[in-house]
């Protein structure tokens, strides 16, 4: 029983299965990813992510996406354009970096499909909790690689998997929608093969550096 992975199609076999779940881990880049057979559909998808109540004046939300927002005040200007990619129903970066007289424009499938923004390209883009929901990772990471300019950077946040956590009572891989989850073996091979020229790792905080 195995399955390939759909970021690098490596060879996985099973990690984990719950009666709700059923988990393989890549040989190859170590990603831990859902059986294809149990991805979410999208009004599913949209019905999980329509619940979630991300209030942008809510100050601990403001403090959790911290990371992403604090790095691109230090490390961009307000002549910069910029991107909230999967900004959801609460697009709290774009809120900090408006309030900061920063251009960021917002795009999600579900909440904010402009997909002509799809078409342009921008300084910085935050995608933050966003990736763990990709089902075609080596497709999305593509495209948001080509969307950067030149020595633009892409700014993540999920939470990365190592072997101190029991994933079997891990929090994070509870989530119906959180379908691919990445291992630091997993973000090396995103850089290599995708082709950005830096990877940093803070922590929740990954950045790709075009």
């Amino acid at each position: 029983m195995s399955e390939l992975c759909p970021l690098c199609s490596g060879l996985g076999e099973p990690f984990h299965k719950n009666p709700r779940q059923l988990f393989y881990q890549c040989k190859n880049c170590s990603a831990i990813f859902a059986d294809k057979n149990l991805l979410p559909d999208a009004k599913k998808e949209y019905a999980h992510y329509a619940k979630h109540e991300n209030n942008v004046e809510d100050k601990g939300y403001q403090q959790f996406v911290s990371p992403i927002t604090q790095a691109i005040l230090k490390e961009f200007t307000r002549k910069h354009q910029g991107l909230d990619f999967g900004a959801g129903t609460g697009p709290v970066i774009s809120k900090i970096l408006n309030d900061n007289k920063f251009s960021i424009k917002q795009y999600d499938p579900y909440f904010h499909n402009y997909p002509e923004l799809l078409n342009e390209n921008y300084d910085y883009i935050a995608c933050c909790e966003v990736m763990e929901h990709f089902f075609h990772p080596k497709k999305e990471f593509a495209l948001l690689k080509k969307l950067l300019k030149p020595a633009g950077k892409l700014y993540c946040m999920t939470h990365i998997y190592d072997e101190s956590i029991d994933f079997e009572k891990w929090y994070y891989k509870n989530d119906p929608t959180h379908v691919f989850i990445y291992k630091k073996n997993t973000l090396n091979w995103i850089r290599e093969n995708i082709g950005f020229s830096k990877l940093e790792i803070h922590n929740r905080l990954i950045i790709f550096s075009n």
